[in-house]
């Protein structure tokens, strides 16, 4: 797996790098191909957040942790990071190796069913990103599906866990 790990508002010790190439290693079995794993370390007021994304072929898994010390929340990005692989592996099914079903020990967990319970049909309207965000504010939601103004293409606008705003926009 290729690891790059990056340092904002820090500068990473090689034995913190060391230890995150050593624990993405052993995830190597959940990826048929070679998977590339990206680790961002960001230092605030309140600690250390890690974020771990990994990127296989048709497959990516994410976990953010904070910590007061970086290498305790790397440990536990990690642990989110393999829970998410062994709860879904069955979801998953070829995008996870054969080998990997069959290393990972069965976890008892009632199995989640994706239940619809509603579906909702509208007209995508052209609008700015701005109007978008706006829009969203105003209906109280959390994201907004709209047509760019500039692209043509759908995009989708939300409010991120620290109070800031995203755009998601699909690749062609």
């Amino acid at each position: 797996m290729k690891v790059t790990c990056t340092g904002r508002k820090v500068s990473l010790k090689p034995s913190f790098i060391e230890k995150a190439e050593a624990k993405l290693a052993k995830l190597d079995k959940f990826f048929e191909v070679e998977a590339q794993a990206q680790v961002t370390v960001t230092v605030e007021k309140s600690g250390h957040t890690v974020e771990v994304t990994v990127r296989g072929e048709g497959l990516t898994v994410r976990a953010e942790k904070a910590a007061d010390r970086m290498e305790d929340a790397l440990d536990e990005a990690m642990d989110l990071l393999t829970r998410r692989l062994v709860k879904n592996r069955k979801r998953l099914g070829d995008k996870l190796t054969r080998a990997a079903v069959a290393e990972v020990p069965a976890v008892e967990e009632p199995e989640e069913d994706y239940d619809v319970i509603r579906e909702k049909r509208f007209a995508v309207k052209p609008c700015t990103t701005e109007e978008a965000i706006l829009q969203m504010n105003l209906l109280g939601h959390s994201f907004y599906l709209y047509r760019s103004m500039d692209s043509g293409e759908v995009q989708a606008v939300y409010r991120r866990a620290d109070g800031k705003y995203g755009v998601l926009i699909p690749e062609a």
